[in-house]
């Protein structure tokens, strides 16, 4: 990247960004809760795991990834905008992102595994529990 691309990014979209979490976040914390209320025990981040999960529920090889609409592109949420100067760079950037979602889906798959995946605003609605009741099913 050219020292010329570096500059025009302000600094306070630069602090906004690198304050970003991708650990231990505010959904992710409230489908753990959730979970935990349900009598679900859990581990968070396996690295052994395609994608190290956000959380492995190994009793049922099961993952659960807990994605960001932004971030992930979850299609016709209203979380899901483009910004609006550098769009190159960010459709880039999300196309990678949705590609390597896939591929890490796939390979969750590929050893037998489940896989769900829980989205930002399923959260802030609180649509999640009927989804969780059905791990119990796989």
């Amino acid at each position: 990247m050219s020292s010329e691309v570096i500059h025009e990014v302000s600094e306070q979209r630069s602090r906004n960004m690198s304050a970003i979490k991708s650990k231990n976040t505010k959904p992710e914390i409230a489908v753990r809760k959730i979970l935990h209320s349900m009598g679900y025990r859990f581990r968070l981040h396996r690295k052994d795991l395609p994608g190290s999960p956000d959380i492995v529920l190994p009793k049922y090889k099961t993952v659960i990834f807990v994605h960001g609409c932004f971030w992930h592109r979850h299609e016709n949420c209203k979380y899901a905008s483009t910004p609006k100067t550098r769009k190159e760079f960010w459709e880039s950037k999300f196309k990678a992102n949705v590609k390597r979602d896939k591929e890490i889906q796939e390979k969750i798959k590929n050893i037998g595994w489940q896989s769900v995946v829980f989205w930002e605003c399923e959260i802030k609605n609180e649509k999640i529990k009927d989804k969780l009741l059905e791990i119990k099913n796989y």
